[in-house]
This record gives C-alpha cells, structure tokens and sequence, in this order.
C-alpha cells in the first residue's frame, strides 16, 4: 500500500511538508509506503475546458507536471494534498494542477482514499479545507478524516512543530488513512470491489 502526498507548497521543506512529514510518519509507522510530490516553483497554466483530454485516454493536452502527477497517481492507492493558505484561500498553483488532473486524469484517482491538509499563519483554513476537498468528492474519493479539522498553525516549520494539537491530528490522519486502506485491501481480497457506475448524466436547470 502506498499514499502520495502533494505538497502545494512552492516551499519545499517549509510549513505545509512539516505537516505532511507528519502524516507520513504515522502511515509509515503502520505498514504504508509513502511519498512526497513536490509542486514546488513550475508555472502551471489553468484549464482552459478545450476538452482535449478527452481524446488523449487521461492525459493533458499541456504536457507538464499535471501529466507527471496522473502518470504517478495510477500507482498510488491514497493521496493527501496539501497547500498553505494565501488570502483565505489554497495555493492557486495547487488548484490549477488538481483542475488539470482531476478532469483529465479522474480515473486515476477514482475509488482511493484521501484527505487535505493546510498550513497557516492564522486564519482562512476552514475554508481552504472546504475547496480541495471538493476534488475528492466529486471523483469517487472516499474522504478519511482525523480528530479535528486538518490543519496546522504557524509562520515557520518551526513554529508548526509546536502546535501541538495540529501534529496530533496530523498523526491521527495517517493513522486512519493507514486503517481504511487495509479495510479496502481486505475487501479486495474478499472480493468486494467498488459499485460500477452508469454512465454519467449531465443536466443543467435551463428548460
């Protein structure tokens, strides 16, 4: 079992990896591989709804790190995406690379647990929490939760390490990420797969 965890971050070791480091300890602590994927300083163009990945069987007409995280996702069985918070709101390269890769790339995901991580100073975490978690939700994610809201306070690495209650449930998060993973891998075994799905149904409220 493996968990890809995606830093958001155009810092590489700063507030929001200190979270997912901790996430990944306690995952590694119970059985579960993990990795870090690093967003990191690359310019990521927005989708532009082209529709051209619908001919290309699950890959980005621009081909740059999106194409690299859904090639990286089909090996992976969960996922935590992580962002600090700027104006309230997730790191705007973070959620132009989950646009690309959640439309051109869902299949990739579909079916595997996750969660969301956010790093910030002070305020606007609920609300980046609320945003990302809507990729999950609309791609068949089942979405694992922890003891309180996913997130951790402080300016500095440092100053992360010492909110104690933000590393706790960071450690409670992969935790259950560790246990629902080996619930699925025991379904699996069973036989149980996920439902299948009809095809999807598009309407609008215009008549």
């Amino acid at each position: 079992m493996k968990v890809l965890l995606v830093n958001g971050s155009s810092r590489k070791n700063g507030c929001t990896y200190t979270a997912l480091c901790e996430v990944a300890k306690a995952l590694n602590e119970n059985g579960v591989e993990t990795e870090i994927f690093q967003v990191g300083n690359p310019e990521i163009r927005d989708c532009c709804g082209c529709l051209e990945c619908t001919k290309l069987d699950g890959r980005c007409v621009f081909d740059d790190i999106v194409n690299e995280l859904i090639a990286k996702a089909a090996d992976f069985d969960g996922f935590v995406f992580g962002s600090p918070v700027y104006f309230a709101h997730p790191s705007g390269r973070l959620l132009s690379l989950m646009d690309r890769a959640f439309y051109a790339g869902k299949k990739n995901f579909a079916f595997k647990p996750a969660s969301v991580v956010v790093s910030a100073r002070r305020a606007g975490t609920t609300a980046s929490l609320d945003v990302i978690m809507k990729y999950l939700t609309i791609a068949n994610m089942p979405v694992v939760s922890s003891s309180y809201w996913n997130m951790v306070h402080g300016n500095t690495p440092e100053q992360v390490v010492q909110d104690l209650e933000g590393m706790q449930i960071m450690r409670h998060l992969g935790e259950n990420m560790a246990w629902i993973l080996k619930c699925i891998d025991i379904a699996k075994k069973s036989g149980l797969s996920h439902p299948e799905q009809d095809a999807k149904i598009k309407t609008n409220f215009i008549r």
